[in-house]
């Protein structure tokens, strides 16, 4: 999660809205003053995403809004049937994007199970962290913090190399031995086509152009064994 007492003091400032994006975050947490809050609460509005590689999946493409206000929510349930509150007769433009009864199903179900698949991610992180820091490895890693609060759900577990190169060596190696990995994200978003009318160019982000081309997601599942992380990681160090 963000620094939300930085948010929180922003929004009370500037009397603004906020719309948390929690599609990656559901189940981690964070503190304003002495309150802990879940992710997806500190908001006006928190929009959760339940696609499949979620840690919280449907079976397709899937999603939830939640608000304390009334006439956000009521907004919400219009925008989502056609901008509708009586079937046929339309008040505003919207969509269809009804969450669809089986997907509402199979998160019935799998709700039941995401604390554990949670502690499970957390698990995994204490043991990459643990190998590599046996091994020292010249790799940035998440470190699991205890805060007395989950400030990290650990959706994807990112590392970070000295440069291109070595990252690529990596991950080619990891592939050869059948590890899957993936880049998130390869092209930063002011080096977009669709954001090209805005006018950015290479070096106006430096931070996040270089971590384009240095990180790498490595495996990390709540079945993800710990003999397979020792493989994953066995397999890095002899590449580095």
């Amino acid at each position: 999660t963000v620094d939300f007492e930085k948010l929180d003091f922003l929004k009370q400032k500037f009397d603004v809205k906020i719309l948390e994006d929690a599609a990656q975050s559901i189940g981690s947490e964070g503190k304003i003053g002495n309150i802990v809050k879940k992710s997806g609460t500190f908001g006006d509005i928190g929009i959760f995403s339940f696609f499949p590689t979620k840690n919280l999946g449907a079976y397709g493409d899937a999603g939830a809004i939640v608000t304390n206000d009334d006439q956000l929510a009521e907004r919400a349930r219009m925008l989502r049937q056609h901008g509708s509150k009586k079937k046929y007769y339309h008040e505003m433009v919207g969509y269809n994007s009804r969450l669809d009864s089986i997907h509402a199903a199979i998160l019935s179900i799998k709700l039941k199970y995401l604390e554990e698949w949670t502690q499970r991610r957390i698990e995994i992180a204490k043991t990459y962290q643990r190998l590599f820091e046996e091994k020292k490895l010249p790799i940035k890693y998440p470190k699991v913090e205890e805060k007395g609060y989950r400030s990290h759900v650990y959706h994807q577990y990112v590392v970070e190399f000295e440069d291109e190169k070595t990252r690529d060596r990596v991950r080619e190696h990891l592939t050869k031995n059948e590890i899957g990995t993936a880049l998130y994200y390869p092209l930063p978003l002011h080096l977009q086509k669709c954001f090209a009318e805005y006018g950015y160019k290479q070096g106006d982000f430096p931070v996040a152009e270089k971590l384009s081309k240095t990180t790498l997601a490595l495996p990390i599942f709540p079945e993800l064994t710990d003999e397979e992380i020792e493989f994953v990681v066995e397999k890095i160090s002899e590449v580095l």
